[in-house]
């Protein structure tokens, strides 16, 4: 069986590790390890995507994974990569939080019979007696190295206040506590982490006196220098309430020519020599590379049936791509007709609305289609605008009752997002 390890990092998942001999030996055998996860939302959004699918490759490589959710160190709030103070929430805020979390992770994580395990820390944390938490924990930390993590850094030029400065020791502790408890001697996260990390290494050797394993993942941006999992609407989210699946189909669409295979390697379970084999390909197959790519993160997401409406609902608003059978064989994406278009976002407005005649600038930015009304009039000026697959120039257009089709309206902003309005 291949190492864990090297499936990583050939998935591209790895930014730094400890002894990689020590960890590959560590993990020549069944392991546990642990990634920790912020409660502040009841929903994880694209950027937990790689922390999620590695715990999913461990899992599926015979290793234990441990999504701890940080419901204590959620009350203090992680300062790492931040240039202001997060909301700190309440255990009942945390809690729904946590059991929306978790149903998301079902989909990437067997949590039956123990074979993956969902933990609070604040079920630990919380109850701490300070004194005795500074005794025999807090002494092993040096303010001056504390100081130098990159975490804090960043937040000394704005304010570290005194809450936040907590957290490393406290995150130090969760590491401490899951190898004492549960044999878990590995931690993986962002590469912003490395610190924090290190520090639960370092208490583990001083308190137990065993050695334990940090794994980090690069910080990913697109390769047009944005954050992955962010767009002018705001955050891509995992929960079909806040971002719609076709939404959701749609941001994988768009990616960018040069992420296609590197997305394909973190974002898949596809094997590694196929996905090779798409870094040679241009133009229109590797758009059929994208519609693979958007499928499969789609069904990993919300489910094969949903990933499959997301799919029609894309060909009949923007048209079918080639899917030639020799592609990807290994790829679970199915041919469609093009019929149904339940999954495109969808809007009601009342008739006397569009009976009245409503601006196109001031329709497009009320559905979301556009970012404000500038951007949308900049977008007809531009010609990307379209009603019912008619391009409109004139920002004055207005759109009404005699554009109704089958009782419905569809409007594209560009070739990337579409919605359609109905009429009550």
């Amino acid at each position: 069986m291949a190492n864990v390890f090297d499936i990583l990092n050939d998935r591209g998942f790895v930014a730094q590790a400890t002894n990689v001999d020590q960890l590959k030996l560590h993990l020549s055998k069944p392991a546990s390890c642990y990634i920790g996860f912020d409660p502040s939302a009841d929903s994880l959004h694209v950027g937990s995507l790689v922390p999620i699918m590695a715990l999913a490759h461990m899992q599926r490589q015979g290793h234990r994974p441990i999504v701890l959710v940080g419901g204590g160190t959620g009350l203090v709030g992680d300062p790492s990569g931040k240039t202001e103070m997060r909301q700190l929430l309440t255990l009942e805020q945390i809690e729904l939080n946590v059991g929306c979390l978790k149903k998301q992770l079902s989909r990437f994580l067997d949590f039956s019979d123990r074979k993956a395990l969902l933990l609070n820390n604040a079920d630990w944390l919380v109850d701490l007696r300070y004194i005795e938490f500074l005794r025999d924990i807090g002494r092993h930390f040096s303010v001056n190295r504390m100081l130098a993590a990159e975490s804090y850094k960043i937040r000394l030029e704005t304010g570290l206040n005194f809450i936040e400065f907590n957290y490393m020791l406290l995150q130090a502790y969760d590491f401490y506590y899951l190898a004492q408890k549960c044999d878990c001697c590995l931690q993986m996260g962002g590469d912003d982490q490395w610190g924090n990390i290190v520090a639960g290494i370092e208490l583990i050797r001083r308190k137990l006196g065993k050695s334990a394993h940090a794994l980090t993942f690069p910080l990913l941006t697109t390769a047009s220098g944005a954050k992955m999992g962010k767009t002018a609407a705001g955050a891509v989210w995992l929960s079909a309430e806040k971002t719609s699946p076709f939404d959701f189909y749609q941001y994988w669409i768009n990616t960018d020519d040069r992420d296609v295979t590197r997305f394909l390697k973190l974002y898949t379970f596809i094997p590694i020599d196929e996905i090779e084999a798409t870094s040679v390909l241009e133009g229109q197959d590797l758009n059929v590379c994208k519609s693979i790519l958007a499928f499969e993160v789609t069904r990993l997401v919300h489910g094969r049936e949903t990933a499959l409406s997301a799919l029609e609902a894309a060909v009949s608003v923007f048209g079918q791509r080639r899917l030639p059978p020799d592609l990807l064989p290994s790829s679970d994406i199915p041919r469609v007709s093009g019929e149904k278009a339940d999954a495109v976002p969808t809007s009601i407005l009342r008739m006397q609305r569009l009976e009245d005649g409503i601006p196109a600038f001031e329709l497009f930015a009320e559905i979301d289609l556009c970012g404000s009304r500038g951007a949308a009039r900049r977008l007809i000026r531009q010609g990307g605008a379209y009603v019912n697959e008619d391009r409109i120039n004139d920002e004055d257009f207005r759109i009404g009752t005699v554009h109704l089709k089958d009782g419905s309206i569809l409007l594209k902003a560009g070739k990337k997002k579409a919605h359609r309005v109905k009429v009550d």
